[in-house]
């Protein structure tokens, strides 16, 4: 298995992994629009983003979007924040997710990262008990606001 950004080509499966958490959707269909057609140019155009897929013989079984923070805390280090963090439903329970997540740390690690953060639904118990199993702590309350 390899993780590495992805490629345009693999835009549809990344989109049907994000459409439903909890079912395999075909990527053939995926609808991509102008819109993720010009975010995704946006994250490859841009050194501080990344969107990651866990790729085996060509299959999409995962992806994840990192993001590098600039900061003064943490001694002027950068920190990376995840998100969009899936693995593909028929693949789920094998250490996929651990994998994914253990190698975008390392990622984050040797570009320099003091820290890599997260946010979850908090109605995804699951994934919660996830995090915290891979060392991740709640630390601080996260709040949104819908522009």
């Amino acid at each position: 298995m390899i993780l590495r950004p992805a490629t345009r080509a693999e835009l549809p499966a990344v989109l049907a992994l994000l459409a439903d958490e909890d079912r395999v959707v075909d990527p053939a269909p995926a609808l991509v629009t102008e819109a993720y057609e010009r975010a995704f140019a946006d994250i490859e155009a841009d050194p501080r983003n990344e969107m990651l897929v866990l790729v085996d013989d060509d299959l999409v079984l995962g992806c994840l979007q990192a993001t590098y923070i600039p900061g003064l805390g943490k001694g002027g280090a950068e920190r990376a924040l995840i998100e969009a963090v899936r693995i593909r439903a028929d693949r789920r329970g094998g250490g996929l997710g651990r994998e994914l997540m253990e190698r975008a740390a390392a990622r984050a690690k040797e570009r320099g990262c003091a820290l890599v953060q997260l946010t979850s639904d908090k109605e995804r118990a699951d994934a919660h008990r996830f995090y915290a199993s891979l060392g991740y702590a709640r630390s601080h309350e996260g709040f949104k606001l819908p522009l």
